[in-house]
């Protein structure tokens, strides 16, 4: 009985803003019969910004919340609060899988190792232990890295002038200079396009929002916690601002409407 009610527990999924939804789009696409609480904490981005015990404080009470609600694993949408905080959260809670999103560095290694690359994250993700030792394993010596100290803010503000302003001022200068760009972070590939327009039209985009929902999935499958259901599941969206614009750009963002 206690098994039954585990595979309809529902799936979490927390981010510090609302750019997570990028993640949570391909999760939905592989896993369509499953319930989701997303959690946006836009009250407290960015992230990149704070301490590591900040953070870790932060993923720590969202941790409980999400576990209050009857969650059967936790999705850790956030690059940062991944690189951060994640080995600290399976060492507290070891009888819930969590699953971390991080940067696609790899997949360059993988599909496009020989071209200029340029990774785009924030301050905490770049200069945490976990990314550096992802980089260094398989850097292609071709690769720059780029902090993008306050973009996820000006992403969740939603102000496009603002937006295209941020790009054209910091980005502007790699353009024909890097055919790959790695999205290091869940807020970015919201604004893939505007990227694009920036750096060119012979840009490939790397980011793990795929390849963490294959792995989720896998993950459920071994724990015997996948949801038989054939209907549809539900979302539900919480934000620790209480701010009603947020949900209904989330929504927005979820139905593709970039």
């Amino acid at each position: 009985m206690q098994k039954e009610i585990a595979k309809e527990g529902s799936i979490g999924i927390f981010d510090s803003g609302i750019g997570g939804v990028t993640v949570l789009r391909e999760i939905i696409k592989i896993l369509p019969n499953e319930n989701y609480i997303y959690y946006s904490d836009s009250k407290n981005n960015p992230y990149g910004d704070k301490t590591k015990q900040e953070i870790i404080n932060r993923c720590e009470e969202i941790f409980s919340f999400l576990l209050e609600k009857n969650c059967k694993t936790i999705v850790i949408a956030c690059n940062t609060a991944s690189a951060i905080a994640v080995n600290t959260l399976r060492e507290r809670h070891k009888d819930i899988p969590i699953i971390a999103i991080e940067p696609a560095y790899k997949m360059v290694y993988d599909y496009a190792y020989d071209k200029e690359t340029l990774v785009m994250a924030t301050k905490g993700t770049i200069e945490s232990e976990r990314f550096n030792l992802l980089y260094n394993k398989y850097n292609n010596h071709k690769t720059k890295l780029l902090e993008c100290v306050g973009l996820a803010d000006v992403i969740e503000e939603g102000n496009e002038e603002k937006i295209k302003k941020y790009l054209e001022k910091n980005i502007g200068k790699y353009k024909g200079k890097v055919e790959n760009v790695v999205l290091g972070c869940t807020h970015y590939p919201l604004i893939q396009k505007d990227i694009g327009q920036v750096l060119g039209n012979n840009i490939t985009f790397f980011n793990g929002a795929n390849r963490l929902a294959v792995h989720l999935k896998d993950v459920l499958i071994e724990n015997n916690l996948i949801n038989e259901n054939v209907e549809k599941g539900k979302i539900d969206f919480f934000d620790s601002s209480e701010n009603e614009e947020k949900e209904k750009r989330f929504y927005k963002f979820l139905k593709g409407e970039f």
